[in-house]
């Protein structure tokens, strides 16, 4: 096996432990999420997410604390990805950033690891429209500790 047929493999045993795992967790599975890739030299990870009428405001667009959500889970599993199995990253604090109104329907989220210490990760995520509009950035804190379960 050569190192871009290894790298590929590598790739696809990420997205099927997020895939498994995200069936795992009621509220990723209430935000329709999806994991698509997940870039191993960059750490990047792509979900897609189905926002739904119930996720929208009084002004018909998606609730700021949806979005957030999205985010977090996006920027949270490139995390993830990066450390061994035996670790959780719960978010310890999250600054989001809303630039335009989300609709109903697909968005997708990009999440990156900015920097990754023994016991804290620093992170970032984005979240795109259907029509690649950015909708939301943010920035986060994660602690890096073993699992309970």
């Amino acid at each position: 096996m050569n190192n871009l047929d290894a790298k590929a493999e590598k790739e696809a045993d990420v997205v099927a432990w997020m895939r498994k795992t995200f069936e795992e967790v009621p509220v990723l599975r209430m935000l329709g999420a999806t994991p698509l890739s997940h870039d191993k030299e960059t750490g990047e990870v792509v979900i897609e997410y189905t926002a739904r009428e119930e996720f929208l405001n009084l002004i018909g667009t998606i609730q700021g604390g949806m979005l957030t959500a999205m985010l977090d889970n996006a920027m949270s599993f490139a995390v993830l990805a990066a450390l061994d199995p035996i670790y959780a990253a719960p978010s310890l604090e999250i600054k989001t950033s809303f630039l335009s109104p989300g609709k109903a329907g697909l968005i997708i989220g990009r999440g990156n690891v900015i920097r990754c210490g023994r016991t804290v990760a620093f992170m970032e995520g984005r979240l795109f429209g259907p029509d690649d509009k950015l909708l939301a950035t943010a920035t986060g804190t994660a602690q890096i500790r073993e699992r309970n379960r």
